[in-house]
C-alpha cells in the first residue's frame, strides 16, 4: 500500500479512529494488525519474512536476558546477525554476488554458469532488518531492556508508517511510546496533518513531476542532448530528495496522528557546506545507524589516520551496498567516502571560514551531489559515463547543447520552477526556524491560506499517474 494512494486515504482514518476509541491495553493491536494489512497489500506470503525476523531478534533478546556467560551471549548475537542477514542476502544480494563470483572465475578461465534465484525482493527489507539488529545490539550491549511482550515487540518492528523505508527507528525511542498510555492531542495531530501535507506537496508536486522528464532522459541516454543531461541531473537531486523527505514527512506525520513521534530523516541537506555536514542532514536514521553499528565498531577515528580513513571508506561502501546489489551503488558510496576522506585531510587549511567561503563551499557541495546521484540513478556504470561524455561533449557548442529530444520547454520549466523555489526558501528559512511551528502559531488568516494553497496546488499538478517512492526499492 501507498502513502499516495486511495487505499492508504480510506485506511489511515479508519485506523486513526480504531486507535483513540479503543483502550490503551488494545491499543498495540490495532497497530500490529494495521502494519501487518499494510504489508500484505503488497505480497501477502512475504509477510511470513517479517514474522520471522522479529521472532528471531525476541528470542535473541529473551535468551540475552538470561544468559549470563560472554561467550554465550556473543554466540546468541552471531547467530541472530547471521539469520537476519542471511535472509537479506538471499532475497537482495545473491544474484548479484553469483554473476560477479563467475565473472571473475571467467578472467582466469574457469568457465561456469551463474546459478540465479528468481525471488521477488521484499519491499523494506534492508529497513526492517537494521532496525531488528540495532534492538538484539542495543540488548547485548544492556543498553535497553529486554522486551517481554512479543505482540508489542512485534508492533514495534513493523510500524506501519515507517515500515517501508523508514527513518529507521532506535528501540529505546519508538518501543516506549508503544509501551506508553498517552492521551489524544489536537496539538500533535494538527501538526502530523501539516506535514503530511508538506511530504505530499513534495512527493506529488515536485518529484513525480521531474520524474516524468527524468526517467525519459535516463531511458534513451544515447539521444540526450546537452541540456537534456544537464537537466536530467539536476532534477534527479531534486527528486530524490523531495520522494524520500517526502516519505519521510508523511510517516513522521501519520505517527503523529497516532500520538508517536519519530526521528527527524532531514534537515536542509543540500544547504550544508560540507560532505560530512550532508550527511548529517541526509536520511539521518541510516546515517546515523552505520554510524554507531559499523563506524564506530571498526574505530572510528580512533588510532591512525590511515585507520580512520579506512573505516570511513569502509562505511561508505556498504552503505552504497545496503542500497541496493549494483556497483553503481557501491561506487556512489565510494565517491562519497572519498571526498568526505579528502575533507578530513585539508580539514587545518579550512578551519577559518567566511561567508563567502561558505558559499562556496556549499555551492561546490551541491554540485558533486549532483554529480554522484548520476551514479545512484544510473542503471550501469556504463550510463554514467555515457550521460558525463554527452553532456561534456555538447558544451563546446550551444546550438546542439540546447536542443532537447525529450521534450524539455519554457512551460514545463515555468510549471515547476515556483515549486521548487518554495521548496529551497523552506529550506533555507527552516535552518534557523522551525516553519511548521511558526505556521502553527500565524494569523488564521494566513496559515488556513498556506494550507489550502499547498493542497490545492497539489491536487491540481499531481500526474495522473503518482509513482512510487524510490526509496520502496531498497
Amino acid at each position: 500500500m501507498l502513502f499516495n494512494s486511495w487505499a492508504f486515504a480510506i485506511f489511515l482514518p479508519i485506523v486513526f479512529v480504531l486507535y483513540w476509541c479503543l483502550p490503551h491495553k488494545y491499543r498495540w493491536g490495532v497497530l500490529l494488525m494495521s502494519s501487518y494489512y499494510f504489508y500484505m497489500s503488497w505480497n501477502p506470503k512475504y509477510v511470513l519474512l517479517i514474522f520471522l525476523t522479529t521472532f528471531a531478534a525476541y528470542l535473541a533478546g529473551r535468551l540475552l536476558e538470561h544468559e549470563k556467560n560472554e561467550g554465550g551471549r556473543k554466540c546468541i548475537v552471531a547467530v541472530t546477525l547471521v539469520l537476519c542477514l542471511g535472509i537479506l542476502f538471499i532475497f537482495k544480494y545473491y544474484n548479484f554476488f553469483s554473476e560477479n563470483l563467475v565473472h571473475m572465475l571467467q578472467l582466469v578461465s574457469i568457465q561456469m554458469h551463474p546459478i540465479t534465484l528468481n525471488l521477488l525482493l521484499p519491499v523494506g527489507i534492508s529497513f526492517y532488518t537494521f532496525q531488528t539488529l540495532s534492538y538484539v545490539l542495543d540488548v547485548y550491549k544492556r543498553k535497553v531492556p529486554v522486551e517481554h511482550h512479543f505482540g508489542i515487540f512485534a508492533t514495534f518492528i513493523s510500524f506501519f508508517p515507517q515500515l517501508v523505508a523508514g527513518p529507521i527507528e532506535r528501540t529505546e525511542t519508538l518501543l516506549p511510546q508503544i509501551n506508553k498510555e498517552k492521551a489524544f492531542s489536537y496539538e500533535q495531530a494538527t501538526s502530523g496533518l501539516r506535514l503530511m501535507a508538506w511530504g505530499f506537496f513534495k512527493k506529488l508536486a515536485i518529484a513525480d513531476v521531474l520524474a516524468i522528464y527524468v526517467d525519459a532522459a535516463y531511458a534513451s541516454l544515447d539521444k540526450c542532448a546537452g541540456i537534456d543531461c544537464l537537466c536530467a541531473i539536476v532534477f534527479f537531486t531534486i527528486q530524490i530528495y523531495c520522494d524520500f523527505s517526502g516519505y519521510s514527512d508523511i510517516a513522521i506525520g501519520t505517527a503523529r496522528l497516532l500520538g508517536i513521534e519519530l526521528m527527524t530523516n532531514f534537515r536542509s541537506p543540500y544547504c550544508a557546506t560540507s560532505v560530512k555536514e550532508f550527511w548529517g542532514r541526509w536520511h539521518i536514521s541510516l546515517s546515523t545507524w552505520f554510524r554507531d553499528y559499523l563506524y564506530i565498531p571498526l574505530g572510528g577515528n580512533r588510532g591512525s589516520k590511515w585507520n580512520h580513513y579506512f573505516n570511513i571508506m569502509l562505511t561508505f561502501f556498504v552503505s552504497g551496498l545496503w542500497h541496493g546489489a549494483n556497483w553503481t551503488f557501491i561506487l556512489w558510496g565510494g565517491m562519497h567516502g572519498a571526498v568526505l576522506v579528502l575533507e578530513n585531510c585539508l580539514s587545518k587549511c579550512f578551519a577559518a571560514r567566511s561567508r563567502f567561503s561558505n558559499i562556496v563551499s556549499g555551492i561546490s557541495v551541491f554540485i558533486f551531489c549532483n554529480i554522484a546521484w548520476i551514479m545512484f540513478r544510473a542503471s550501469s556504470v556504463n550510463d554514467f559515463c555515457l550521460i558525463i561524455s554527452n553532456l561534456w561533449a555538447s558544451l563546446g557548442n550551444w546550438a546542439e547543447f540546447k536542443k532537447s529530444t525529450i521534450g524539455l520547454n519554457a512551460s514545463f520549466l515555468r510549471g515547476i520552477a515556483w515549486p521548487v523555489a518554495v521548496l529551497v526558501i523552506y529550506d533555507y528559512v527552516s535552518m534557523k526556524t522551525d516553519v511548521q511551528k511558526w505556521l502553527a502559531m500565524s494569523n488564521i488568516i494566513i496559515r488556513w491560506a498556506a494550507y489550502l494553497a499547498i493542497v490545492f496546488y497539489t491536487i491540481l499538478k499531481m500526474p495522473l499517474q503518482s509513482s512510487s517512492f524510490i526509496y520502496f526499492q531498497f
